[in-house]
Formats: C-alpha cells, structure tokens, sequence
C-alpha cells in the first residue's frame, strides 16, 4: 500500500475512534497509538505540549521519552519556535538534536493547535532509518494533528 493511501486509510480509522470523546490527551493517545502501530519504519510516536515555559512529554508510543525537552533546544522546539513542521533526514547533522533514543537516525515534528488557533504543542515521530519522512509525511500529520482538539 503506498504511503498516501495509508494515511487516507488512519484519518479514516481515527475518524471513527476519536468520536467517542473530545478530550484532548485521550485523543492524542489513541492518535499515537494508531501511527506507532499503522506507519512503517517508525520507532516513535508521541506528543511534547507546552507547560510554562517547557515542553513536556505527552501520551507516547514507543521506547522511553525524553520527561521535558531542553529550552529552545532539538527539532520539536524548533518546529514549535518555527510554526511548521520540520523533516530531518539525519537527526545526527541537525545542530542541538536531542537524542532521547541513541538509535533513532530520521525525525518529523509538526505543531498541533488549540482550538483557538494558538499553538500547544508538536506530534514528534522517529525512526531508525535514514531519511524516513518526506513531504507526503507533512501534509498528513499537519492533517491528522488538526484532530487533537476539536
């Protein structure tokens, strides 16, 4: 199945599970669930949401996160910082990376939003492999993570 179809395929399946509550941490567990289990290659899905002035890990799948993240430091605060979503091809080339999986080699994080527009927070998603996400990736999980708060 290419890439596109699964993801059509997850929205669907999502759209389905996520009907039975709005709250938001439930959601984005079963969010992280359904992708660590549906996307290939992956070795870690989660959510880092903005608490004060850090950013904390939220529900998860996969080996053990990284508690807080270091203050304007790695790829979820730069795809936080930045408002976009950010692809990283080799994590070990992106300057300040913080490596909560000494075995993941591939990143994509995209910011997921309040209701009210305002930013709370980034979908992270790792793999052991090189260059792992592309632009089919983005435009998905920009899609999908608009599912966390409705």
């Amino acid at each position: 199945m290419d890439k596109e179809k699964r993801y059509s395929h997850i929205i669907e399946q999502l759209d389905e599970l996520l009907k039975v509550t709005e709250f938001p941490f439930s959601r984005m567990a079963t969010i992280a669930a359904l992708l660590y289990n549906k996307l290939e290659e992956v070795s870690w899905t989660g959510f880092y949401l903005k608490l004060q002035h850090e950013l904390v890990v939220g529900p998860y799948q996969g080996p053990l996160a990284c508690q807080k993240l270091k203050n304007a430091t790695g790829v979820c605060w730069a795809s936080f910082n930045q408002n976009k979503t950010i692809i990283v091809p080799d994590v070990h080339k992106f300057e300040g990376h913080i490596a909560c999986d000494s075995r993941t080699n591939s990143e994509i994080v995209t910011p997921i939003y309040f209701r009210n527009g305002m930013i709370s927070g980034v979908l992270d998603i790792d793999s052991k492999n090189f260059n792992n996400f592309d632009d089919i990736d983005a435009k998905c999980l920009e899609k999908l993570s608009k599912m966390v708060y409705v």
